[in-house]
């Protein structure tokens, strides 16, 4: 098994949002969010980026800025599911050996951090490569909505294996705890296996899809990243998103 070289980014995204209805549309200083997100992955400078969407209005307002989506069944249970669907379109040949499923609610993301995300793939035996973050603020240790990933981790390493994924603090003892971001790096044989699999007890009990591949044997390692990068999933965070790169906009002098 070797690293990828061929990989493509895909990025799902669906209107369907109970918190933020029409969340990939919203308007951040006169630029839909799922096109700010789109221009992210462009700058990662990976490879192809094509947003994998559940509406033609997503479609529309991707091609409208210059960018690539298809259209996929708005029925499809999870992004993964979305992701998979549109890479058979984009590449029913199988040239890409690598997709990277990139959350549409990250408008500000560091595209060193989608970059980083295929680092472990190198690894020979790792099936899917995400990303962590140390644990700093204290309200979140014990924040079930902060998902926690408990890494394998030698000291002074940059990438580790996920033994776990869990909503509880752990684990115990002394040392960091793991914020995951939820950034999927698959091989693409690896992603065709996973959405094949049914919900699995743990994955349906935690409410995190990535258990699923761990229950299945499947390898899951995480590179390290200095910071969570700020998602998108109700009002007050559109607000707080809107401020920030506005704050960016005004220091560039645009």
């Amino acid at each position: 098994m070797t690293q990828p070289t061929h990989p493509i980014v895909l990025i799902p995204a669906r209107l369907a949002s109970t918190r933020l209805p029409n969340k990939p549309l919203a308007d951040i200083h006169g630029v839909p969010m799922i096109v700010r997100v789109w221009r992210q992955a462009m700058a990662a400078g990976i490879g192809p980026v094509a947003v994998a969407a559940a509406e033609p209005e997503i479609v529309q307002a991707v091609e409208a800025a210059g960018g690539r989506a298809v259209l996929t069944d708005p029925a499809l249970p999870s992004g993964s599911d979305r992701v998979f669907a549109a890479l058979k379109m984009l590449d029913p040949e199988g040239r890409h050996d690598a997709v990277i499923n990139l959350q549409g609610d990250l408008p500000a993301i560091d595209p060193q951090a989608i970059r980083a995300a295929l680092a472990p793939l190198a690894v020979a035996g790792v099936d899917i490569a995400t990303l962590a973050t140390p644990i700093v603020e204290a309200h979140e240790v014990a924040d079930p909505n902060v998902v926690k990933a408990v890494l394998s981790l030698a000291d002074g390493a940059t990438t580790g294996r996920a033994v776990y994924f869990t909503r509880a603090t752990a684990p115990s003892g002394d040392g960091p705890l793991w914020h995951h971001i939820g950034i999927y790096a698959y091989r693409r044989a690896a992603l065709e296996r996973f959405v094949g699999l049914p919900p699995s007890p743990l994955e349906k009990r935690e409410r995190l899809e990535q258990l699923r591949a761990l229950e299945a044997g499947m390898r899951i390692d995480a590179a390290l990243v200095d910071t969570v990068p700020l998602g998108v999933d109700t009002p007050a965070d559109l607000d707080r998103i809107r401020n920030l790169l506005g704050t960016r906009s005004d220091s560039r002098g645009t």
